[in-house]
């Protein structure tokens, strides 16, 4: 047997995966709500930011900036700072600094998306009479799906990492085998959350992958 073989064999009660599918089950659906949900937020919001950072591009650079800092920010500060307002223990909270997270990475893809476009195709929509609203969800957006779609596979791998943090505020996912795994001192649980956190981040961007080709057939043509 390889080293990688014995080492999982010696760590891996394999019984005890066997006995706890339910809650393997439970987990995994308490980390993909978290998840879609925090990056669909967050798409809501850098959207219209973003579009307004084009009509105005002195709001991008403060936009930016502000993201920047809610970004640097470490979530475990967020969720007491938060606590009066929305509860400590609450999906709302976890939902709300998750959020935070996405918002500077699809504000950042969606901005220079939409500024790759090159000015004759904007130039060529105009002449041919697509009022600006037309212009933007018929012309530009799809040209920009790659910028923008590369942006919410990073928003989404990202968010699938920060979401184990969210078990120390009772919201479950995968981070909920991390605390039972340190409080059991039993490493198959803590292998069982770091597996399927990475697996399920693989299988997120390889998903976003195929819609990002299946939108944007021209750049298979062109590549």
């Amino acid at each position: 047997m390889t080293p990688l073989v014995i080492l999982a064999t010696a760590l891996v009660r394999w019984d005890w995966i066997a006995r706890n599918g339910d809650e393997i089950w439970l987990r995994t659906q308490q980390h993909l709500v978290l998840t879609a949900l925090s990056v669909l937020l967050g798409l809501v919001v850098a959207f219209p930011l973003a579009l307004a950072a084009i009509r105005y591009p002195r709001l991008y650079g403060p936009l930016l900036g502000v993201g920047g800092v809610l970004f640097t920010i470490p979530s475990v500060a967020l969720f007491p700072l938060l606590g009066p307002f929305t509860g400590i223990l609450t999906r709302t909270t976890a939902l709300i600094v998750l959020t935070i997270y996405t918002v500077l990475i699809l504000l950042r893809n969606t901005v220079e998306g939409l500024r790759s476009v090159p000015a004759d195709i904007r130039e060529a929509a105009e002449a041919m009479g697509y009022r600006r609203t037309a212009q933007l969800f018929k012309v530009e957006l799809p040209l920009a799906l790659p910028v923008i779609i590369a942006g919410l596979r990073i928003a989404t791998v990202t968010t699938i990492g920060l979401v184990t943090i969210t078990a120390v505020i009772g919201q479950g996912g995968y981070g909920q085998f991390f605390i039972d795994g340190f409080l059991r001192n039993f490493a198959t649980v803590t292998i069982v959350g770091i597996v399927l956190s990475v697996a399920l981040a693989v299988g997120a961007d390889l998903l976003l992958l195929l819609v990002q080709r299946a939108l944007t057939p021209w750049t298979r043509r062109t590549a």
